[in-house]
């Protein structure tokens, strides 16, 4: 790829973050981390300051260093080697790698990079990605071109190579989560939606407090969110622009209460559950046309549907059996199989973007668990247990689940946390305040 002047003038204004490939001889390391349901010593690795090329750029070359260090080390897989035990003070990107020197600190994986602010306030960034004992960068160098305000999103996208490179899994760093910023005492809990970075900075707020939210979801391109609202005084479904902050509600008439939205992964399409003379039903709606389709037909509750990443089938969550348990069907409707035959209630059931898992809150012996399993119940695997977990959410690699934690004598306060799909490394995400129903969005352009 090459990154063209006349494209990154036009984009002055916006952050630019396509990479650009940095010509490299050496081949390709043999560095890379077998991620198993086994013990993961986590990788050492080096990352000194980037290099600032003029002094407007000192600041943001540290800052750039810090978050990077921050995305990799969080995820439990990497140990940051402290940059007072380096040997080498890196002055210049192009400079030949010691790495005797970086050996006898037991470094294993080397991020060099530097950062340039040009007189338009463009930042560029460059950065290199080395295996030190097989003395070899992995992969090419990249660089990365944005504007002064998107200097995180860069370091996030270098993180994003260096994490995909030595695990061989997808990205996920430069991406958001919309969710529930909850306010106030429990009787009286004020609700609002946020969406922020995935790592809980850039907190922005898309609704007020004047009344509850619940359950929103991103669009497949990140732009929208539906959402329940209770702006009427009843729940229905909403849909809201992220740009323009501009609100539409869709499906259902007054007289029915919707709820429990979800996109299709093509965007064009919503699931949802409808209140209808009584009983609770799942359908579907076609955004342009506005014609909706009803999906199951029941005497039983059905909700918290998702679709499969390919659109053709559904997950959802349906007490037909007695108790919540979770059932797949096409994606047209139908009756459905059941998938879940395990003790305990079964909810909120997510298809992983990656197809291979489901996720899902299971109630059983007193205590609440995030969970996965296959699209046909087998291989079940508890990942948490707690006083009330509940309400899982993807990264967009497939990789990590974040969801909703409330615990004993916090005054019902509740908190997101994420986990790996191994049931390691379990991390409280940062939030301002209170917060509930997470939703992962996608990586950003």
């Amino acid at each position: 790829m090459r990154l063209f002047t006349s494209l990154c003038a036009a984009l002055a204004s916006a952050l630019l973050l396509a990479p650009v490939a940095l010509a490299q001889d050496a081949p390709r390391g043999p560095l890379k981390i077998e991620i198993t349901d086994g013990v993961i010593e986590p990788v050492p690795f080096a990352i000194p300051n980037f290099v600032a090329r003029n002094d407007a750029a000192a600041d943001i070359a540290q800052d750039i260093t810090r978050v990077i260090s921050a995305d990799l080390t969080n995820t439990g897989l990497f140990r940051e080697i402290p940059q007072d035990a380096h040997i080498t003070r890196v002055s210049s990107f192009d400079a030949t790698v010691p790495w005797s020197d970086w050996k006898a600190i037991s470094a294993e994986a080397l991020i060099t990079g530097s950062v340039l602010v040009e007189p338009d306030g463009r930042i560029v960034v460059q950065f290199r990605l080395f295996d030190v004992f097989s003395e070899a960068p992995l992969g090419d160098g990249l660089q990365f071109v944005g504007t002064a305000d998107g200097w995180r999103r860069m370091a996030h996208k270098v993180a994003d190579a260096a994490y995909s490179r030595i695990t061989g899994e997808g990205p996920y760093f430069d991406s958001r989560v919309v969710f529930v910023s909850e306010t106030g005492p429990k009787d009286a809990r004020q609700k609002r939606l946020a969406v922020m970075d995935y790592d809980g900075a850039n907190v922005q707020y898309l609704t007020s407090s004047d009344s509850i939210v619940l359950a929103p979801r991103f669009s497949p391109d990140g732009t929208r969110i539906i959402y329940t609202s209770y702006e009427t005084g009843f729940p229905r479904v909403t849909v809201i622009d992220v740009a323009t902050l501009q609100r539409q509600t869709v499906g259902g008439v007054d007289q029915n209460m919707s709820f429990a939205p979800r996109f299709s992964p093509d965007g064009g399409r919503v699931v949802y559950s409808a209140e209808v003379a009584g009983n609770t039903d799942l359908y579907s709606l076609d955004l342009a046309s506005g014609q909706t389709s009803r999906l199951t037909n029941a005497p039983s509750i059905e909700t918290a549907p998702s679709f499969s990443p390919d659109g053709s089938r559904i997950v959802f969550e349906s007490d037909r059996s007695g108790q919540p348990q979770l059932y797949v069907m096409s994606a047209s409707g139908g009756e459905g199989s059941r998938i879940s035959f395990g003790d305990g209630r079964y909810g909120t059931p997510v298809w992983s973007p990656r197809g291979d898992f489901i996720a899902f809150t299971k109630q059983n012996a007193g205590r609440f668990h995030i969970g996965v399993m296959r699209d046909n119940g087998s291989e079940e695997r508890l990942l948490t247990g707690a006083f009330l977990d509940e309400g899982p959410t993807w990264a967009p690699n497939g990789r990590v689940v974040m969801f909703t934690r409330e615990t004993p004598g916090a005054g019902g306060a509740p908190a997101l946390y994420s986990v790996d799909i191994t049931g390691r490394n379990l991390q409280r995400a940062a939030t301002p305040a209170a917060a509930s129903d997470p939703s992962w969005g996608p990586l950003l352009n």
